[in-house]
């Protein structure tokens, strides 16, 4: 018993075992083969190494935007002459990543709450029993009193007095001086993996630089400072069209960054695309568009609350930062070279099904590659007995 469980372990760790190997020449097996492995080794080395850099460790960036618009509009409105200047027209003012650059509007002025009709088309009426049973609809003004004004033929609400009245969108917009507006972007990002922080204001930028550049794809591709109706335009916009009724528009700062190169190559990219107020859109048809806001100014005057109603139509500007950093790692290439040594095998299971069930001499490429033995003859027990029993 000794001796089985000694000669067991010698067995296993001093005898080495191989597969059986037959050499097939033929040649249209040997082509299928040879193309096969020349496909897989294409793939490794085009698209996992080349194109998909699976030799690289990734990480994506923490980011932060901060915004800054500059620029001086003027209006005159029935001889009112007005100056407008970032803190009138940029919503919010804080800097976000997300802001409204004002290009129209249409202001009431000196509303009270109080009583008045409905702007005419809204709530018609001929007596006051039309204006009863209703007290709230979502696209009203204000409540229903129950009362009917004959004058007007609408009824009367509780709202804020005098209505606003948006049928009319001023056009030209009132703000056309907006597309000589300017945006400055400061954006700052990390790649927590490899210890890296960059900023949009790289080394080429200092602050003479600041002073004179506009951002151009060509000739300023680093400068972080863009004319709004050049943003417009590479958007695929015209400001024209826009500025009457707004629209969004998204920038998109893009940081894809080898770190097997100098951190100073990890430089930007600006991109800008439109994302609704398309004037090549033929739909006319659609419910709700551009891009507008209302919000009020509230003051006392003789004792009495009023307000300045402005319905804003603007730009509204998106900042968005995508990233990729990449930099060598020696597991991420061994997972891909044992990844790519395993598809090798596909060329022999295809070349295999090639030779045993396809071509016409299969049975013979069967007997050469499998050892068919009989259990029978192997036992020299069951040999002795059935030598015995012929006797």
């Amino acid at each position: 018993m000794k001796g089985c469980a000694a000669n067991a372990l010698s067995d296993f760790f001093f005898e080495y075992e191989t597969p059986r190997q037959v050499l097939v020449r033929n040649k249209r097996v040997g082509v299928v083969c040879r193309l096969i492995q020349l496909g897989v080794l294409a793939y490794i080395i085009g698209w996992v190494f080349i194109y998909e850099k699976g030799y690289q460790s990734t990480d994506t960036a923490v980011s932060s935007v901060f915004t800054k618009v500059k620029g001086v509009g003027y209006t005159n409105m029935s001889g009112v002459e007005r100056v407008w200047d970032p803190s009138d027209y940029v919503f919010p003012p804080q800097g976000d990543s997300s802001l409204v650059v004002m290009t129209n509007y249409i202001v009431t002025e000196g509303q009270t709450m109080g009583k008045c009709p409905e702007l005419p088309g809204k709530y018609s009426c001929k007596s006051d029993a039309d204006c009863k049973g209703r007290t709230y609809q979502r696209t009203g003004d204000g409540k229903l009193t129950g009362v009917c004004v004959k004058d007007t033929g609408t009824c009367e609400l509780l709202a804020w007095c005098p209505l606003e009245n948006d049928r009319n969108i001023p056009n030209p917009p009132l703000l056309m001086s907006a597309e000589n507006f300017t945006l400055f972007i400061r954006n700052s990002v990390r790649f927590p993996l490899f210890g890296v922080t960059r900023s949009n204001l790289v080394e080429e930028i200092n602050k003479d630089y600041l002073k004179n550049c506009l951002f151009d794809p060509v000739k300023s591709p680093l400068c972080p400072i863009f004319k709004l109706g050049d943003i417009v335009r590479l958007s695929g916009f015209t400001f024209d069209m826009m500025s009457k009724e707004g629209g969004s528009i998204a920038i998109v700062i893009d940081w894809t960054c080898n770190f097997d190169h100098n951190v100073k190559n990890c430089k930007p990219t600006y991109e800008f695309h439109g994302l609704y107020g398309n004037p090549k859109e033929t739909d006319t048809s659609k419910a709700s568009v551009g891009y507008n806001f209302r919000y009020g100014k509230y003051y006392m005057e003789n004792g009495e609350e009023k307000r300045t109603l402005m319905k804003v139509f603007g730009i509204r500007l998106n900042v968005i930062v995508q990233s990729m950093g990449r930099k060598f790692d020696i597991i991420p290439t061994l997972t891909a070279i044992g990844s790519g040594v395993g598809i090798f095998g596909v060329a022999t299971v295809v070349c295999d099904l090639v030779l045993l069930y396809v071509l016409p001499r299969r049975d013979f490429y069967k007997n050469m590659k499998f050892k068919y033995t009989d259990t029978a003859a192997q036992d020299p027990d069951l040999e002795t007995e059935s030598t015995k029993t012929t006797d």
